[in-house]
């Protein structure tokens, strides 16, 4: 038996949330994506985006690479107009509201892309990498290690509350 290394934990986590994606599809019609329970801001489908969004655009800013929202046409491809330069994080409800689609193939790409792209990061990484301190801002200051589960808890969170909301009667 071998000691497995911290960064091939992250990389198994950073794979649980498109898998659990990926399980959710039967579900996903374009009723079931645009729905807001209970008039909640967030649908299925922000869900599903912002998720993708958020491992794209600090992936992209971790590894020093363009995100694949607009290197790969994603933008277009939503066409989301003003909302398609967001991730999601201080969304009003307006925003959040104006991400919609009906086409549920396209965010699990999405977000089947943006998890690779995580996962080809952490495997240039050694575990020593982890500890480097990518931000000073914070107190304590964030490693990138620290910055990498963040990135993969925010993603695990939120398919896990559109599994939850796909659960109940819409």
């Amino acid at each position: 038996m071998t000691d497995m290394k911290a960064t091939e934990v992250l990389i198994d986590l950073a794979s649980r949330p498109i898998d659990a994606a990926e399980r959710l599809r039967p579900k996903l019609s374009p009723t079931t994506l645009n729905a807001h329970p209970q008039n909640h801001d967030n649908s299925v489908a922000w869900l599903f985006w912002h998720s993708a969004r958020e491992i794209d655009a600090q992936t992209a800013d971790l590894a020093g690479t363009d995100q694949i929202w607009h290197a790969n046409g994603f933008d277009k491809r939503f066409d989301l107009g003003p909302a398609s330069d967001t991730i999601g994080y201080g969304h009003t409800a307006e925003e959040a509201r104006a991400i919609t689609t009906d086409d549920a193939d396209l965010l699990l790409a999405y977000l089947r892309e943006s998890t690779d792209a995580l996962v080809a990061y952490v495997q240039t990484l050694s575990d020593a990498d982890l500890d480097d301190v990518i931000d000073e801002s914070w107190d304590p200051p964030v490693t990138r290690g620290v910055r990498i589960a963040s990135i993969i808890d925010d993603a695990a969170q939120h398919i896990g509350q559109a599994a939850y909301v796909l659960g109940m009667p819409l």
